[in-house]
């Protein structure tokens, strides 16, 4: 941008020297008419003016360059947030760095570092852990990098321009809810939630103040890190003492399809599956009519995109922005999965 200014007031400094050379005369030549100098000032102000515009288009053209890290870039969820915002932001003519620590809080801040010295402008930033992530968080600041935290709280907001997330307690509340309604008798449960991804921690906060006091026993509750293979193994052996659960509630749906492949195995056909996402995968299996699947607090991973660009933008161009935008969760179950397709995210 630099170089267009200055090649604009060149132009400033030719079209100066090409007119005064044009109204030069020599001693003994008569004074230049009324309207000759009349014309040689229309025409610096013409071209003052072109050159105005000039300077301000190329100030209109300063481009970005932002980074991008999510704790598991294989997750679909964050696939599709990821190619979301890739896509606005490529679409404005700036550019994205895209890493992922595959849910390696070490590696992610390692990653970071790598981003800091290629001199991204700003940051979408999602942590594979809320306080493993916070030397990541030091160096930002240090640098004057301004962080847009996405889906899942850092543990500490003053280090972040602005938050942008479902409501994730309530994605948790309504699944409990639903339990609630559909087995009052109560009964015993398995919790497959992840402690150090601040999002699971509220989902699950949601469902267990749901259903507390409603006659429900929590039999096991482990770690699943948000991960299919993982939830599976341990759901396989949870199922082996405690095959006669009522309801498996997974932190999200990648935990709650890893849980279903173990009841499947297990021969399991009256346990009640819950997830948090509203992921294709899962709504395919509330629409089958045949799944142990039975709800999920659903999320939209495009609204979580859309509004992390739209907030980034306007702290880009020095507006002023809230500190948090909550997205809208809700539940979806096999009785409106219809509504929301099963094709691609709501």
């Amino acid at each position: 941008m630099k170089r267009k200014v200055l090649s604009a007031v060149m132009c400033v400094s030719m079209v100066a020297a090409m007119l005064a050379g044009c109204g030069s005369k020599p001693a003994d030549t008569a004074a230049p008419a009324a309207d000759d100098t009349a014309t040689e000032a229309a025409a610096t102000q013409a071209a003052t003016e072109a050159v105005a515009d000039a300077t301000q288009a190329a100030g209109d053209q300063e481009h970005y360059t932002f980074g991008y890290t999510c704790m598991d870039g294989t997750n679909p969820f964050f696939v599709t947030i990821e190619k979301s915002i890739r896509e606005q932001v490529e679409a404005k003519g700036d550019t994205l760095i895209t890493t992922d620590p595959a849910n390696d809080v070490t590696l992610q801040i390692t990653q970071i570092e790598d981003m800091i010295s290629q001199g991204i402008d700003a940051i979408f930033l999602n942590p594979a852990e809320a306080e493993g992530i916070l030397p990541a968080l030091d160096q930002l600041k240090e640098a004057g990098i301004p962080i847009i935290n996405f889906d899942t709280e850092v543990a500490d907001l003053t280090y972040v321009a602005s938050y942008a997330g479902s409501d994730n307690y309530n994605a948790g509340k309504v699944c409990g809810e639903d339990l609630v309604a559909k087995c009052p008798d109560g009964g015993d449960i398995i919790v497959l939630d992840s402690p150090t991804m601040n999002s699971v921690v509220d989902r699950t906060n949601g469902f267990l103040d749901a259903i507390d006091g409603k006659g429900f026993n929590i039999v096991a509750q482990q770690d699943a890190k948000g991960n299919l293979e993982v939830s599976m193994g341990i759901a396989e052996d949870l199922l082996q003492a405690h095959g006669d659960v009522v309801a498996i509630f997974g932190g999200n749906d990648p935990t709650a399809l890893g849980a279903l492949a173990a009841a499947n195995a297990a021969g399991l056909t009256d346990c009640k599956i819950y997830g948090v996402d509203g992921s294709p995968d899962i709504k395919a299996e509330l629409a089958s009519g045949e799944s142990l699947i039975e709800g999920t607090g659903a999320q939209s991973p495009e609204g979580i995109a859309d509004k992390s660009v739209e907030i980034m933008y306007k702290l880009m161009s020095g507006e002023t922005i809230d500190e948090r935008y909550p997205v809208e969760t809700f539940l979806i179950t096999a009785d409106n999965v219809a509504d929301y397709g099963t094709d691609g995210w709501q």
